[in-house]
């Protein structure tokens, strides 16, 4: 177990269920005509797989540019999905 944290590859597999949910929940959306919407379901997903990615280089050596580089991309994604969810009028969170 401690050879999957310290490779990383815990992370990535977080990150394939990640994925799976995303897939899940649109075509729920697409099926249904329920769910959450789109771009700000996946502007949330996002954020959450950058900070996933910002873990991963941690746990393996990563430089600090490249961790920095994924929170920065963390906090645009989640900039983004509030600026959505607000002009949308449902920033009930």
């Amino acid at each position: 177990m401690s050879e999957l944290f310290a490779s990383g590859r815990i992370i990535d597999l977080i990150l394939v269920l990640v994925a799976l949910e995303a897939v899940a929940l649109l075509v729920w959306r697409s099926r249904s005509g329920g769910g959450p919407a789109p771009l700000p379901l996946l502007c949330n997903l996002a954020a959450g797989a950058a900070l996933m990615l910002a873990l991963r280089g941690a746990l393996t050596g990563a430089s600090w540019p490249v961790i920095a580089a994924c929170l920065v991309g963390a906090l645009l994604a989640h900039v983004t999905e509030l600026g959505l969810r607000l002009r949308a009028g449902s920033a009930s969170i």
